[in-house]
């Protein structure tokens, strides 16, 4: 990712990204943010102006979800709003929004369409839209976002950290053999498997993705196609969720007891907010909580072990 603006721009900031709250958080930047996203869960940022909604209730069952989902985007609809003349009233000097999935947060296109008859109409060169797929990704975006901020060296230092822990999970030359397959699960009605950054915390945490592929977009599978696979390890982390959630979602892959990960045990919840939803630093701890569960061990408070009863 090339330089996007000419200067630091410290001072006024908006996230519309859970992940780029997290990294602002990060980056000791808190105090300058003005306004967050409806999913920014940050404890930090939890009395901040909400500037986003989405068109579609949280509390409905994953396959409704899915169904209304899958209408929109075929009706070409975008799935948040954002509440532009709060915008243009926080007057930030710069929004931090994303490019890489539609269905997970507002893209760019949303936030121009929101400000775009206002008086203070945003201008392109003031909104960040990260866009990484994959950790190295992740790393460039953090990357960018402190150069934009004027924070170029904490960026740096993040990111040198972030590396050294992810390299001591599995350093590099250390094969495993004969890997666990696994399979992950961002979505159980119907089922999605894992994309982007998630099949690289498999491999680092010495497990081999029996579907997603590193860099590449989540994607839709079927149950019968998951009973032909017939993984080692299922890891339930569906997107937007937490670790109780994803435990209780967990539970209804135990409905399949042809698959030896059921009979085995080996059927796993996960916090996909904190450590695999999200292109944040989270995803470091998440290769951590697989390596984990890959060698049988609970991570108290990060993994849950669903077992048939």
């Amino acid at each position: 990712m090339g330089e996007p603006f000419g200067g630091p721009l410290m001072g006024r900031l908006v996230s519309l990204l859970p992940s780029a709250t997290d990294l602002i958080f990060e980056l000791g930047l808190g105090e300058q943010l003005l306004g967050v996203s409806h999913c920014c869960d940050h404890p930090g940022a939890a009395s901040l102006p909400v500037l986003t909604r989405s068109i579609i209730g949280s509390d409905l069952p994953q396959a409704e979800i899915d169904r209304a989902v899958s209408e929109a985007v075929r009706a070409g609809r975008a799935l948040y709003t954002v509440d532009g003349p709060l915008l243009d009233r926080l007057r930030p000097d710069l929004v931090v929004t994303q490019g890489v999935c539609e269905v997970c947060a507002v893209t760019p296109g949303t936030v121009a369409e929101a400000v775009r008859f206002l008086p203070g109409c945003l201008p392109a060169e003031q909104v960040l839209s990260l866009e990484g797929k994959t950790f190295a990704g992740i790393l460039a975006d953090l990357r960018a976002l402190a150069r934009a901020a004027g924070v170029r060296e904490r960026g740096e230092a993040l990111a040198a950290e972030s590396e050294r822990r992810w390299n001591a999970i599995r350093p590099v030359g250390v094969q495993v053999p004969e890997p666990p397959r696994v399979l992950t699960l961002e979505w159980v009605d119907p089922p999605f498997y894992g994309g982007h950054w998630v099949p690289e915390q498999v491999a680092q945490a010495g497990g081999k993705d029996v579907l997603g592929h590193a860099g590449r977009d989540s994607g839709r599978t079927s149950w019968e196609d998951v009973v032909q696979l017939d993984p080692d390890v299922i890891v339930v982390m569906c997107c937007g969720y937490g670790l109780s959630d994803n435990a209780e979602f967990a539970r209804q892959v135990l409905s399949h007891p042809e698959l030896r990960a059921v009979r085995a045990g080996q059927v796993w919840g996960v916090d996909a907010n904190a450590h695999f939803s999200r292109p944040s630093l989270g995803v470091v701890r998440g290769a951590e909580v697989l390596a984990a569960l890959l060698r049988g061990e609970e991570s108290a408070g990060e993994s849950v072990r669903v077992r048939a009863e």
